[in-house]
């Protein structure tokens, strides 16, 4: 009889068992899988989590956008603010690779990015052009750095007007910072003032270096008969230079020229490269002149722009792409003889440019 009992008991038991577990079923919250990944929409954005807070990821010009507007479109406030110091120094983005190298961008962080960063066509590259300089002037060839010609002429910082630096290479926007820095300190006594001023970065600096007249220069003249042989070529101006038997006003200038591009002669035969200087002149300036090579401007490979790098002699365009994507890659070398295991330089190559590096871990 007690068994009948649980039987009828077990019957009845069952079926309120599977009721239960259905209400369960039906009732229990559907996942809702939008948290964590939300499908691309027309506006090309997505919403992903990342550290507990959803960021939203939107196209942005790293040439143009401002602050609000990369901190909306995902960019980190570190990056963002790096970006915009780097773009008010002078850099232009030319390839979405350029922002890789921006201090605070880390390679995980760029591959997220990279599809959302977009360069204007006024900014871009153009295939079949010359290239622009980092004044936004024609890019010389390999050929014509050795041909150089220019129209600078010697000129006061004192008296000189904006639209005359902007002739020199300057934007609006920096040529009237020089000249309002000017009145602050009351008027450029010295180089190295000029060079304080933030407008001012240093390629522009040296490359205006020999054209610059100051008040101390005129009292200096008066002993340029006091000069002494053999003259020092990485400290010599061009009214040094041309006491030189054999260098005439035109080829000072280039001397000095060349120099601003290589960062300073590490060697008295790097005249020779010059076309203006002739084998049997060089014979005859040779003896006359010397070369400290500790005052040359050295370029940190791992961390120079691009467009530091794209002015130097040495380096061809085939040498600036490798050297770019592959410190892109693994981030850069510690020494020259890796650079010439990457495929970077011939040993030849190698041996010409290693005087102008330095192969630093920190990019100050």
């Amino acid at each position: 009889m007690g068994q009948n009992n649980r039987a009828s008991r077990l019957i009845y038991l069952i079926p309120a068992i599977l009721i239960a577990i259905a209400l369960f079923v039906v009732a229990r919250p559907k996942l809702n899988r939008n948290f964590e990944l939300r499908e691309r929409d027309i506006t090309n954005t997505y919403i992903i989590n990342r550290d507990s807070a959803l960021v939203e990821y939107k196209p942005f010009d790293p040439n143009t956008a401002d602050y609000r507007t990369m901190i909306s479109s995902g960019v980190p406030r570190i990056v963002a603010v790096n970006l915009i110091k780097w773009r008010e120094s002078g850099k232009v983005f030319r390839i979405k690779e350029d922002v890789a190298l921006c201090y605070g961008m880390t390679d995980s962080l760029f591959f997220i990015l990279e599809e959302y960063i977009t360069i204007g066509d006024e900014f871009k590259i153009k295939r079949n052009a010359p290239k622009q300089s980092y004044y936004s002037k024609p890019h010389p060839t390999k050929k014509e750095r050795h041909q150089l010609k220019t129209e600078l002429v010697s000129f006061s910082l004192d008296t000189v007007s904006t639209s005359y630096l902007e002739l020199l290479g300057f934007t609006p926007k920096q040529a009237e910072l020089v000249v309002r820095y000017r009145e602050i300190i009351g008027g450029y006594p010295s180089f190295e003032k000029f060079a304080e001023c933030y407008a001012v970065d240093s390629t522009m600096a040296e490359r205006l270096r020999p054209y610059i007249i100051f008040t101390k220069q005129e009292k200096t003249a008066a002993k340029i008969a006091d000069i002494e042989f053999p003259i020092e070529i990485n400290g010599a101006d061009i009214a040094t230079l041309v006491r030189i038997n054999g260098i005439g006003e035109k080829s000072a200038q280039q001397i000095v020229r060349y120099r601003e591009l290589l960062g300073g002669y590490y060697s008295v035969e790097q005249i020779s490269e010059l076309q203006v200087v002739t084998a049997e002149n060089f014979q005859r300036i040779l003896p006359q002149i010397c070369c400290d090579n500790s005052k040359i401007k050295k370029i940190n490979i791992n961390f120079a722009a691009q467009n530091e790098l794209e002015t130097h002699p040495y380096l061809s365009s085939r040498m600036l792409k490798r050297i770019i994507n592959k410190r892109l890659l693994k981030g850069g070398w510690s020494t020259i003889e890796e650079m010439i295991e990457d495929n970077i330089f011939s040993a030849d190559e190698a041996a010409r440019i290693a005087p102008y590096l330095q192969f630093g871990t920190n990019p100050e």
